[in-house]
């Protein structure tokens, strides 16, 4: 039988802080090696392959920063603490996050489990908050029974057939979101759509397409701050909460183990905050300009007042407006919209004021309906993920403690 022994994660793994090249200095930046910063990390993704932020050899080596290598495990500090992803290429990062690089005799990616384990326990018995930091004798305290190192590869391969296939199912929603970009592309901003050639061009637009304001067809609303002395929940009820950190590179929103929630009580305070399928959500704080469309399976969620929906589209359809929001033209009208220096916030004046192409609406249905079977694969996909990541969840802590024997 093999032999487990107490064991703290000190003592399983190198800990490695990370650092910030000085940002006022322009050959520092935007080089060849990714930084990593908690955003670019937090979901449930068990791997992480790129970076908002980029610096050169010069910011590596004139600074606190260190690099990670794949299979070394990153862990958030400070602000949203405890999300894990283990590196999947060479990587900087920030002070915010420590980095794990597992000793000999014990195998990263069990490491990487461990951890997931610890977070999930730390967040149960602190009712939500991991800790307000984590700081490097918080892994002396991380501490359980660890088995000898075969025993932890064997754990490590069965949990991590299930992030294969998540991971995988990621790359094709990326793929299929490519598709409908580039078909928005096509038709849009090379006017290469159904039957173009029979159409006159004035002043470098097809006839009857014309350029107008966004707030002209749509209605934009604010979220709702949590009501004071209100907390979010980890336990799932019927009421999930939209952050930021929710939007993230996939256009839908959908049920998933990294949202958090409110009670029955706090809902029927700002219950009038609610989203409904096919929104669309734009960030205005903070990281301004995440996009995102609702998925089905969050009706009635609720909005932070960090973001804007886009609700009651009119001649417009939620699809057509994501992926104009998503183009580069988009994006450069939601960057160009945003004031203020030290705390930077899009208004939802400037969003009213954004131009966009009014393309004649059999182009607008046509578009649309070739993209809504790309979304109903994407959102299958998506609940395909959830239900792996719930069967994995079952069984990371029966296996890391031991009571499941392999």
């Amino acid at each position: 039988m093999s032999k487990w022994m107490l064991t703290r994660v000190s003592e399983m793994a190198d800990i490695i802080s990370g650092g910030t090249p000085k940002t006022e200095i322009s050959e520092y930046w935007n080089g060849d090696i990714p930084w990593l910063s908690v955003k670019d990390f937090s979901g449930d993704a068990k791997r992480v392959y790129s970076s908002e932020k980029s610096i050169t050899e010069k910011g590596l080596n004139n600074s606190a920063t260190q690099l990670l290598y794949p299979g070394d495990i990153i862990i958030s500090a400070r602000g949203t603490v405890g999300e894990v992803a283990q590196i999947g290429r060479a990587m900087a990062f920030n002070q915010s996050c420590y980095g794990l690089r597992a000793k000999d005799s014990y195998s990263s990616d069990f490491l990487y489990y461990v951890l997931k384990y610890q977070v999930k326990y730390l967040k149960a018995v602190a009712n939500g908050a991991v800790f307000d930091t984590i700081v490097l004798n918080t892994f002396d305290k991380m501490k359980l029974y660890v088995p000898e190192l075969y025993i932890q590869k064997k754990i490590a391969k069965i949990l991590s057939a299930y992030d294969d296939l998540i991971e995988a199912n990621n790359r094709r929603i990326e793929l299929l979101e490519q598709t409908a970009q580039e078909l928005y592309q096509e038709w849009f901003v090379r006017f290469r759509f159904p039957e173009h050639e029979k159409v006159k061009f004035e002043n470098g637009l097809p006839e009857g397409w014309d350029v107008v304001k966004l707030g002209d067809y749509v209605e934009i609303k604010g979220g709702k701050r949590l009501p004071e002395g209100k907390s979010l929940c980890s336990e799932e009820t019927e009421h999930p909460y939209i952050r930021i950190r929710d939007i993230t590179s996939s256009k839908f929103i959908c049920l998933n183990e990294n949202l958090e929630y409110i009670d029955n009580e706090t809902f029927d305070i700002i219950k009038r905050f609610t989203v409904k399928p096919k929104d669309i959500l734009i960030s205005i704080v903070g990281t301004i300009g995440a996009i995102a469309c609702v998925g089905k399976s969050l009706k009635g969620a609720n909005l932070t007042e960090n973001c804007i929906k886009l609700i009651n589209i009119n001649y417009f359809t939620s699809d057509f407006l994501y992926h104009f929001l998503n183009s580069d033209a988009g994006k450069g009208t939601i960057q160009a919209g945003i004031v203020g220096a030290t705390q930077p916030k899009l208004p939802i004046y400037n969003i009213k004021r954004i131009k966009l192409l009014k393309p004649q609406i059999d182009v607008i249905n046509k578009f649309t309906m070739m993209v809504e079977p790309i979304d109903q694969e994407i959102m299958n996909l998506m609940d395909h993920n959830r239900n792996l990541a719930v069967q994995r969840d079952l069984l990371l802590p029966r296996l890391i403690s031991g009571k499941l024997e392999v």
